[in-house]
């Protein structure tokens, strides 16, 4: 197996002539691999959360909390792997790591559409675990690709637009699930009608993605864009020892382990939200399943707008600076959830109005705090240094938000809930805040356009 996930080796190089014609052809291919293969990754991750209404009127022996503690599991396992993935994709050929990952993850999801998995809470958690630990190879291939293949300067454009393809797929995963239960009346179809489209992306993909561009015949990226970081050095080339990126470039880093805290508590309000929207609004409001997986995909939507504004905003008003754009859209993101909050008994249209505020806002912040990872560390240890950033958001602010909101609206209350939201949005903030005296090397200023 080692065999075909290890780096390909270099090709010998291309003629001059026919470097920028080919740089274009497989630079257009490898994004729309990872942007199709994260995408669809996320057919198959979150689909628990949609079913979980369901489950509670199939299965009334579980409460809410039971079943957040799958979610719990599966965000535990997906934040170890993203980290521990991390440093294996740093050595690995993403053409062969992304898509294995991807139809894994579509084998344990198309199990999950039978009742007879919902027998055994033990075993559903199990399922849930061992789908997060493969959903860890989907992130680290792609921030790999993407620092091999766009150099520094194009680098914050590409990573925004290739951020939204979770959001695509965050969507996608409601109105697949919608159509998938309306053809075969089968709430069970949520899973398996997502997890048959999942794996033909994956074999799309396949054919899609490339190693490195010196795989290809092609110049690094840095020489062929002339565009070198302030520390590049021929050293940047090499793959680097598990013991050089954890102790060299991750552990060591200050600015990193700052974001990664704030990302924990972006997380879950992230998760805090999304995942228990249709629980939150069939249960506590009434609603349809229709009319929450609606608003789930507004959420979703509604985040590749706002993705793409705070990159933006980030260049223009704050001239390359991250931490002042990630401030000020957590402090927007905290008024949107105290609108949703407040509509108790409110319409269903302010619910979406402020579902589509939350998701413009919160996807900005995990963008920005994904990037600064990628541009704190040479590339051959990027996938680690995104994986550790991940670990956090996933392990102490996803995993906490599946058992943790449903532990607090069994126990207190759905006011509750919202009090521990508004209350990670300010501890983002003080976390980012500590990144504030970061000074912006040049190959950072620019990047997101």
């Amino acid at each position: 197996m080692w065999g075909l996930l290890r780096p390909a080796p270099h090709a010998a190089p291309l003629p001059a002539s026919a470097v920028d014609r080919e740089y274009a052809k497989q630079r257009t291919r490898v994004f729309a691999g990872i942007f199709i293969g994260y995408a669809a990754y996320y057919l198959v991750r979150n689909n628990l959360a949609l079913a979980i209404p369901d489950i509670l009127t199939a299965h009334p022996e579980y409460s809410k909390a039971q079943l957040g503690t799958a979610l719990t599991g599966l965000s535990i396992a997906y934040g170890l792997s993203k980290f521990l993935m991390g440093s294996v994709s740093d050595r690995s050929n993403p053409k062969y790591f992304l898509p294995l990952g991807l139809l894994l993850s579509c084998a344990i999801i198309l199990a999950c559409g039978f009742d007879w998995v919902y027998t055994s809470l033990g075993f559903l958690i199990g399922l849930m675990v061992l789908n997060g630990w493969v959903q860890g190879m989907g992130w680290p291939p792609c921030g790999k690709t993407m620092v091999h293949w766009f150099s520094t300067k194009e680098r914050g454009r590409t990573v925004a637009t290739w951020n939204v393809s979770h959001n695509v797929g965050g969507a996608l995963v409601a109105n697949f699930a919608l159509v998938g239960v309306t053809i075969f009346g089968d709430w069970g179809a949520k899973f398996y009608f997502n997890a048959a489209i999942a794996a033909v992306c994956a074999i799309g993909v396949f054919f899609l993605l490339q190693d490195t561009p010196q795989s290809c015949g092609l110049p690094p990226i840095e020489k062929h864009k002339n565009d070198y970081r302030p520390d590049y050095s021929e050293d940047h080339e090499r793959t680097y020892t598990f013991k050089e990126i954890f102790f060299e470039h991750v552990l060591t880093n200050k600015y990193l382990w700052a974001i990664a805290i704030a990302n924990a508590f972006v997380y879950f309000v992230r998760y805090g939200v999304v995942n228990w929207i249709p629980t939150y609004l069939e249960h506590a409001k009434g609603f349809s399943f229709k009319e929450s997986s609606t608003a789930w995909a507004l959420y979703e939507y509604a985040a590749i707008p706002g993705t793409l504004a705070c990159g933006w905003v980030s260049d223009r008003w704050f001239k390359g600076r991250r931490a002042p754009a990630n401030i000020l859209f957590m402090a927007l993101t905290l008024v949107a959830v105290v609108v949703y909050w407040m509509n108790i008994k409110g319409p269903l249209w302010i619910d979406y109005a402020a579902l589509i505020a939350i998701g413009f806002l919160i996807y900005g912040p995990i963008m920005i705090i994904g990037l600064h990872a990628l541009d704190l560390v040479p590339k051959k240890a990027a996938g680690t240094a995104a994986g550790f950033t991940g670990f956090f958001g996933y392990v102490f602010g996803s995993a906490i938000a599946g058992t943790g909101v449903g532990w607090i609206a069994d126990h207190w209350g759905w006011n509750a809930v919202f009090m521990t939201m508004v209350a990670c949005c300010v501890l983002t903030i003080a976390f980012t805040a500590m990144t504030l005296g970061h000074t912006v090397t040049s190959h950072e200023r620019g990047a997101t356009h």
